[in-house]
């Protein structure tokens, strides 16, 4: 399983998500900082996209050449090229956001040549989200929380957001 941002409150949960579900996980972080978080949840391979312009690379040969099974992509435009190409043949690919930019163009010979699904998510179903709040409260999950701000601070908690400082959720609390 490869997941693809390691910092926001979704790709945080996956990487535990995948491990507790027996996943051999696999993260592209951004920065030293976000890359020893990711392997603190159990990442068994961390590629930092800052440090190393083909990122992509790394990861591939990791798979035997063979790509991934599961990606999830909270990223978008940026990585979209190179997330097809590590899908494998069969793979799913989960999109879930588009931090660098929602208009990406996609190769389709990559989605018919290696069968590949692509599933748009923005949250489960009612039953997934029983299940997830199962494993919070057996402690297999951990919310990460990144920083508590007010309410009045909002404007704060959107400029972490927009820099991608944040590991883990921001949360707004009322005034």
């Amino acid at each position: 399983m490869l997941v693809v941002g390691s910092g926001g409150g979704v790709n945080s949960t996956a990487i535990q998500l995948g491990r507790h579900l027996g996943a051999e996980v696999h993260v592209v972080a951004g920065g030293p900082e976000k890359t020893q978080r990711a392997k603190e949840l159990g990442a068994a391979l961390v590629v930092d996209y800052k440090a190393d312009a083909e990122w992509h690379k790394p990861l591939f040969t990791a798979t035997d050449r063979h790509g991934y099974d599961v990606i999830v992509d909270n990223v978008g435009r940026a990585t979209w090229k190179q997330t097809l190409r590590l899908a494998g043949i069969g793979g799913r690919i989960i999109t879930v956001g588009n931090t660098s930019g929602p208009l990406a163009e996609t190769d389709i010979r990559f989605i018919f040549t290696r069968q590949l699904s692509i599933l748009g998510s923005t949250m489960g179903s009612h039953a997934d989200f029983a299940a997830v709040l199962e494993l919070l409260a057996q402690g297999a999950l951990k919310p990460l929380i990144h920083c508590e701000l007010q309410l009045s601070e909002g404007g704060r908690g959107h400029k972490i957001l927009e820099r991608g400082e944040m590991f883990g959720k921001v949360v707004l609390r009322p005034d």
